[in-house]
């Protein structure tokens, strides 16, 4: 069961790391998460179960009474047991049911591990890279998250700690699907050169094959929310692919609509009909969100985030970012 926990008592709170857990003198205790200013957003708990410090964050996981098991990195949520599966599928069987035949995944980020679940599901592939530069998150989440153990112990996995763009440069190989799942292009962040026109045009797309699709997490995309990230990572990818399709799905646990970014020199095909062929031939188990219809319309933008993507000209290059101060949810991912 779960290891014992310090708790810093403050003015009513206890700090685990940089975890806020509030104790109202009952047998309840909450864990806060900022969203902004004046926005927070708070889960009752049953206990912290695990908590940890890597050279590059703090880590813990936290048991929910209406999330299940939530994994937590500097204070922001990560995942949550009951609804990851969300997030994951979205972010991964898209790009490998456009591609005609995948073979080969190369993961930036990811380090839980819920990301080379899906992709290992596909029976096409024979290997997946998963490279996470924190080797402890790595091993944290190998260790806690129970619903990722088989993925780990997949032959087919190739396990790599390094920087993502350093790891895509050395490599010679080539993949058919390259998927990013960082944290958020936050200025001074660990992950915000991964994001920019030049890593994107120079680095990841000589290393797709010639009908390889990159995909990418990008960030909260709400009506109030998409113009932080995902609005300035859709309008990058658009200088560097052909075709770039944007996505989105309602994330309970970050009471959030968050959006994803596909794209490809090859036409994408999303066709319901079509996508529902290939799930049932293609992938090993039931998919417990997206089906091809699920997926068609969740391609279809409302007006006000469809208008901002149209009109956005900011792009994500070495000198310019786009910073929103205060914006927690931006360090999400």
């Amino acid at each position: 069961m779960g290891e014992a926990v310090e708790f810093f008592h403050c003015n009513g709170f206890s700090k685990v790391n940089e975890i806020i857990i509030e104790e109202n003198g009952s047998d309840d205790s909450w864990f806060e998460e900022e969203i902004d200013v004046d926005l927070k957003w708070s889960f009752a708990l049953n206990k912290v179960l695990h908590k940890g410090t890597s050279e590059y964050q703090d880590i813990a996981l936290l048991d929910t009474k209406r999330f299940g098991k939530v994994l937590v990195i500097d204070g922001k949520m990560q995942s949550a047991e009951v609804d990851e599966f969300i997030y994951h599928e979205c972010l991964i069987h898209p790009s490998l049911l456009c591609h005609p035949n995948p073979k080969s995944v190369f993961i930036m980020g990811g380090g839980e591990g819920s990301a080379a679940r899906e992709a290992l599901r596909h029976k096409s592939i024979n290997k997946v890279v998963m490279c996470d530069i924190d080797q402890e998150v790595v091993d944290f989440c190998r260790k806690h998250l129970t619903a990722n153990h088989e993925a780990f112990r997949n032959t087919k996995l190739d396990l790599v700690i390094n920087d993502a763009k350093a790891e895509l440069e050395k490599r010679e190989e080539k993949f058919d699907i390259i998927v990013g799942d960082l944290a958020d292009p936050v200025e001074g962040g660990p992950c915000y050169q991964l994001y920019t026109k030049s890593f994107y045009e120079n680095i990841l797309k000589p290393k797709l094959n010639n009908n390889g699709i990159f995909v990418t997490q990008a960030g909260p995309a709400g009506v109030f929310s998409h113009k932080e990230v995902f609005s300035s990572i859709y309008n990058t990818i658009v200088q560097v692919f052909k075709y770039v399709l944007a996505y989105t799905a309602h994330v309970p646990s970050f009471a959030d609509t968050w959006g994803w970014v596909m794209a490809s020199d090859q036409p994408l095909c999303i066709e319901a009909g079509k996508i529902d062929k290939k799930i049932a031939e293609r992938i090993d188990g039931e998919l417990l969100y997206l089906n091809g219809a699920s997926f068609v319309s969740s391609t279809i933008l409302n007006k006000t985030v469809a208008k901002t993507l149209k009109n956005e000209s900011h792009v994500y290059t070495e000198d310019d970012a786009r910073f929103i101060h205060g914006q927690g949810v931006a360090y999400r991912r």
